[in-house]
């Protein structure tokens, strides 16, 4: 059957990276180069060029989407005939593992804070709202560390909640890569900001809808337009493999360092260990629970083995 002249159906525009940095238009590059070498994580490529091809044009909707929805927050006050604070605009930056999706916020927290009008952009990461290491324990969680389970979900819907209702200020609790724990009796505060970035394995999964209609909220709930980071899943246990090896010289070699046992092992060792992990924890959770909610993002970066994103996908309005 000739499908040649099928209508797209997809709810997605779908752009090449040359077709997508042409929508930076004048959009100013505001960020130097020593600024743009320091956002990256280790093992995510990030230059200037990602960033005038990908991000600025990005920034450019965003700015416009930003606005769009101020307007609209006026207009239902003028409907309603209330004076309600100015709410925060929230992004979510989802996606697997090893993806790149710290450095995606804090490239777009960067940008955004040099608006014209400078807006203050806060972020903050889901992974502080884990279970403590105690906790997963007792539960049997520990294996699931990352999967929608090992969250508290009550109290990360209760910070968006408090965000998305203008109270100040709210805080977050504090995550520790070093010590693979949530740090006990710290957090953030978030007051008020214009834009909060929530970047996170899990931010745009829905869990089990009820039977009877009620409302449940999901932390997507609470978002105005959300990314998501794509990559092949080989390409994936590269990255992750060769992030593994090199933390061995660095974050594993703290004596308090939760992974500090791996920092000697030989490369074939540590290569061994970290496909192990991947293929018992991290794969699992992408198949099972990340990639799932892909189609539910507003914009999908897709990227190449080269870290560089190939393709942008733009939900359509």
């Amino acid at each position: 059957m000739d499908q040649r002249n099928e209508p797209d159906v997809s709810p997605y525009r779908v752009f090449s990276r040359a077709e997508w940095a042409s929508l930076r238009a004048d959009t100013p590059m505001t960020l130097k180069l020593a600024e743009v070498a320091r956002l990256h994580s280790m093992h995510d490529r990030l230059d200037m060029s990602e960033v005038e091809e990908i991000y600025l044009p990005l920034s450019r909707l965003l700015s416009f989407y930003v606005a769009a929805t101020q307007r609209l927050f006026l207009a239902q006050q003028g409907f309603l005939g209330t004076e309600d604070a100015k709410v925060p605009y929230i992004i979510g930056v989802g996606g697997s593992v090893a993806v790149g999706k710290s450095t995606t916020a804090r490239v777009l927290q960067a940008l955004l804070a040099r608006w014209p009008n400078v807006p203050k952009v806060d972020l903050v990461t889901t992974d502080g709202f884990l279970y403590p290491n105690a906790v997963l324990e007792r539960e049997g969680l520990m294996e699931k560390k990352g999967f929608p389970e090992s969250y508290d979900l009550p109290t990360l819907l209760h910070f968006l909640s408090d965000i998305k209702a203008g109270r100040r200020p709210v805080r977050a609790p504090v995550y520790s890569h070093l010590i693979y724990d949530v740090v006990p009796n710290q957090s953030i505060e978030i007051d008020r900001p214009d834009i909060l970035i929530v970047e996170g394995l899990n931010v745009l999964q829905t869990g089990t809808l009820p039977k009877d209609g009620k409302a449940i909220p999901f932390v997507s709930d609470f978002f105005d337009f959300s990314v998501y980071l794509d990559a092949e899943e080989d390409v994936l246990l590269s990255w992750y493999v060769n992030r593994f090896l090199a933390l061995r010289g660095t974050a594993f070699a703290d004596p308090k360092s939760y992974f500090h046992r791996y920092a000697r092992l030989s490369d074939t060792q540590a290569a061994t260990t970290a496909t192990s992990i991947w293929n018992r924890i991290n794969l699992v959770n992408l198949r099972e629970n990340i990639l799932p909610t892909r189609p539910r993002a507003d914009l999908v970066l897709k990227k190449g083995e080269s870290h560089e994103i190939e393709e942008v996908a733009l939900r359509r309005l």
